[in-house]
């Protein structure tokens, strides 16, 4: 198995993360429609709470699994390499076995306060209306039980997702990108056929109770996890290990007790960098329907569906674009990190720049393009409605800087420039925290969507963030920006020609306005004709090749051939 240099690897790895995505997102509309709006509720409820679950059992260890099999074995250490992997494991799946007990035992505990806190939430209004508009089949005890159900269901994943993650980690950190990126779409593949096809018979053939068939369809991640594992432990069979090695005397020296606080230093900026995450949509569940329903006079049921538009169904969309910024970063820790154990500093700047190239390029217009369709993608996912499109076509644009800011900071990581880091991250959160309203009464004002200040102060605070860490990056390993600068308002500019062109066909074939079927026609035919104006402008003027290299280019042409 053939090592993946830096760019391949953030190609691969990227196109697998949007294709897994892209099936996360497209198996809603089906599945739905076969389980109905009283499923998704227990779906929702249920998988929620496992994804909480799942993150406390890893906290970030596969990442940092990755970064120090990287350093070590750039540094020779193939022992101190094998017990690391091994230590971190140990952890992993340890805290896998207890977050899945602790989800079988407080099962109905966490269901029961779901329940409470859909009654009496106005956050949740929208979710009790979709139940009391079918009845009150699933309200009490019956609705409890059914969640607790498919919550138990849903911990039998918990342990494989956890080995799995652990060998990801593994083979990122030894560069062994394709392998890892791979095993996530086959693991998406299986979950999203047992999901639908699992939920279809049980609910159109055997006829069973509606916990049933959201269970089965939960228990896909159990089965997707476990044909990933079988295809990474076979994978990982393949990489060359060094068999015979000498343990030199700094090795021994490195204690169990000096590789634990190792590992929780590499692994607490990544917990910080989610819970970041996190609190920015946190700040908004917080201040959103108050400000809208106070400030901007909307009734209670409206900002409730606005602000779901921006923390929930939007975010669900974003996630396409997010997916760049996440299979850059499965190829970009590891390499820095190598490149600043050994001291290569101008690997260092080629990356850090190469990184935020491709990520302007591939994410800005994207975004334009979403943007500018989003009636249509809105109404493919959700069906019509008044404020989704309106917050989407702007939320799309928090994707973006949420991209850039999540490489940026895993830079930082990379680097161990820790202080700096977390002076960006507390400044662009605390920004958020105290000018969300402040922007939101602001818009008011000026005559905007009031809900455009709170995505405004959202990309300003990644923003700030951002620019911290670039700043850093610029002081500490002299990184020139000044090419990437450039290259941007080129992509800036062409995005610009692509939004003029798509409005001026919109005079002709109208955007919106559409059904679901149409949409989806409306949509690919505006795709085309903007990639089409994008990649063939950008190719002209030199700059996709700029930016990715003809070498790049090169030997994905022969390695295609190749497999043919």
């Amino acid at each position: 198995m053939k090592k993946d240099t830096f760019l391949r690897g953030a190609f691969i790895a990227t196109l697998c993360i949007v294709l897994t995505k892209i099936l996360g997102v497209i198996y809603v509309i089906p599945f739905y429609s076969i389980v109905g709006s009283n499923g998704s509720v227990i779906y929702g409820a249920a998988y929620n709470i496992y994804a909480i679950f799942l993150n406390l059992s890893t906290v970030g260890l596969p990442l940092a699994i990755s970064k120090m099999v990287s350093e070590y074995h750039t540094l020779g250490y193939e022992y101190t390499k094998r017990r690391t992997y091994c230590l971190a494991g140990k952890v992993m799946i340890t805290t896998s076995i207890i977050t899945t007990i602790l989800l079988l035992v407080f099962a109905p505990f966490l269901a029961k306060y779901i329940i409470n806190f859909n009654d009496y939430s106005n956050m949740s209004i929208a979710l009790s209306n979709v139940i009391q508009a079918e009845g009150n089949i699933l309200y009490g005890r019956y609705l409890i039980e059914e969640i607790a159900f498919v919550i138990r269901i849903s911990a039998t994943a918990i342990l494989f997702v956890t080995l799995i993650s652990m060998i990801r980690g593994y083979l990122q950190g030894m560069k062994y990108i394709q392998a890892s990126s791979v095993s996530q779409v086959i693991e998406q593949f299986i979950r999203v056929i047992v999901i639908l096809v699992g939920s279809y018979l049980c609910v159109n053939i055997f006829k069973t109770r509606l916990g049933i068939s959201v269970g089965v369809a939960v228990f896909g991640a159990t089965l997707g996890a476990i044909g990933a594992l079988i295809y990474l432990r076979y994978k990982k069979k393949q990489v060359p290990e060094v068999t015979e090695y000498e343990i030199v005397e700094v090795e021994k020296n490195i204690t169990t007790k000096e590789l634990i606080k190792k590992i929780i230093t590499y692994t607490i900026p990544l917990i910080i960098m989610e819970l970041i995450g996190t609190s920015f949509q946190l700040v908004d569940m917080f201040t959103v329907v108050k400000t809208l329903t106070n400030v901007g006079g909307y009734s209670l049921n409206d900002a409730s569906f606005i602000m779901n538009a921006v923390t929930t169904l939007g975010t669900k969309l974003n996630v396409i674009v997010m997916a760049i910024a996440n299979g850059i970063v499965v190829s970009l820790l590891p390499s820095l990190t190598s490149d600043f154990i050994a001291g290569n500093i101008d690997e260092i700047r080629h990356k850090i720049n190469k990184t935020l190239q491709i990520l302007i390029y591939i994410t800005v217009p994207m975004a334009v393009g979403l943007s500018l369709l989003a009636e249509p993608v809105w109404t493919i996912f959700y069906g019509k409605s008044f404020y989704g499109p309106k917050v989407f076509m702007v939320s799309i644009f928090v994707a973006v800087f949420g991209s850039i800011f999540t490489n940026v900071i895993v830079t930082m990581q990379s680097l161990s420039r820790y202080k700096n880091m977390y002076i960006a991250l507390i400044t662009g959160f605390a920004f958020n925290a105290i000018m969300n309203i402040p922007f939101m009464v602001l818009f008011h004002k000026i005559g905007l969507p009031i809900y455009y200040g709170n995505l405004v102060a959202t990309m300003i605070g990644y923003g700030i963030s951002i620019v911290i860490s670039l700043i850093d990056l610029n002081r500490e390993f002299k990184v020139d920006y000044k090419e990437t600068i450039k290259r941007a308002i080129y992509v800036i500019m062409t995005a610009i020609l692509m939004t003029i062109v798509i409005k001026i066909i919109g005079i002709f074939i109208p955007v919106g306005g559409h059904s679901r079927m149409i949409s989806v026609a409306i949509t690919a035919f505006y795709a085309i004709i903007g990639m089409i104006i994008y990649f063939g402008i950008t190719a002209k003027i030199k700059l996709f090749h700029n930016i990715f290299g003809t070498d790049f280019i090169s030997n994905i042409i022969m390695r295609k051939k190749r497999n043919n």
